[in-house]
């Protein structure tokens, strides 16, 4: 079961403090960790820690500090094709600092900025089962989705906030997952104003809020528990959804790996044909669990150390 991941690659500079420091204010942190960062990357390293084979596009570049962002996605069995490696400037790096306590966090990032990655003339999908873009380098974003709707396998977006170029990817998408802050343009219900077969929306602790065709709609609750830190609790989310949707029975016609309903060739927007009102509700559960527990760790990783039976177990 393999999963592609399109998007942003940062590195991750994290603190633990007290409190936030206020201006011209120096304060001393608590413990700190480095790792690489970003939506598509944190999904990516979560796919593959779940079990898949996880495959990053991004930029990422030959500066020094890279060498910290490789490390980290190598030892988390993270495959990247890097389409700035010839590129000498930094990488893009985050700032964040998390309030002990509350798990809040606060970040500071130029995320892609005027970075300009050259897609590829096309992707290979061979084998794989779900694909999942953040809406950074949407060029990029594109041309990975047109091909995964060639192929017929489900398509998954991490809508933290409405992006350049979001307009255009959301007609290749089958799940939208949105965060509570998402706004479409013009204002108005999330979930009247997106053309997408299934939409989510998380909103922290609060029940996970879902629509899917036909009118079907629901909720899902989250797993309470004692929160030390929420960086990249979406990130994970959406990682563990996608490779819940990637297990599915189906995403593979047997002897082809050509993702596709049992019996059926592969058409324009496989996601719907897998997804259904009845099985929609677990896959958010299994992915709302795994992003509950990553919540109880401090950084990005060290949850991954703690993983219990239940977050492999199939739907």
């Amino acid at each position: 079961m393999s999963g592609v991941f399109v998007g942003l690659c940062t590195l991750d500079v994290i603190q633990s403090v007290a409190r936030v420091p206020g201006e011209n204010e120096k304060v001393t942190a608590l413990r700190q960790t480095v790792a690489a960062g970003g939506p598509a990357t944190n999904a990516a390293v979560t796919f593959a820690h779940l079990g898949g084979e996880a495959v990053l596009w991004t930029g990422i570049g030959r500066h020094p500090l890279t060498a910290g962002i490789r490390a980290d996605l190598d030892a988390c069995g993270v495959r990247v094709h890097d389409l700035a490696a010839a590129q000498d400037g930094p990488p893009a790096v985050s700032s964040i600092l998390v309030t002990a306590g509350t798990g809040a966090r606060a970040v500071i990032s130029t995320n892609a900025g005027s970075a300009h990655l050259v897609p590829p003339n096309d992707f290979d999908l061979d084998g794989v089962t779900a694909l999942q873009v953040d809406g950074h380098h949407p060029a990029l974003a594109e041309v990975a989705l047109r091909a995964a709707r060639r192929h017929g396998i489900p398509t998954v977006m991490d809508a933290g906030s409405w992006k350049h170029g979001t307009a255009r990817l959301l007609p290749l998408i089958d799940v939208v997952a949105c965060s509570a802050d998402f706004r479409v343009p013009g204002g108005g219900p999330v979930e009247e104003g997106l053309d997408v077969p299934w939409i989510v929306i998380t909103a922290g602790g609060e029940p996970i809020r879902w629509w899917g065709p036909g009118g079907a709609s629901g909720e899902v609750a989250v797993e309470q528990t004692s929160v030390v830190d929420t960086l990249g609790a979406g990130d994970v989310f959406h990682g563990a959804l996608t490779h819940a949707i990637a297990t599915l029975p189906g995403t593979t016609l047997p002897g082809t790996g050509l993702p596709g309903a049992p019996g059926r060739m592969p058409r324009e927007g496989a996601g719907p044909a897998l997804l259904t009102p009845d099985n929609f509700p677990a896959l958010l559960a299994r992915a709302a669990h795994t992003a509950s527990r990553a919540c109880a760790h401090f950084g990005t990783r060290t949850w991954m150390h703690h993983t219990d039976t239940w977050m492999t177990g199939a739907v």
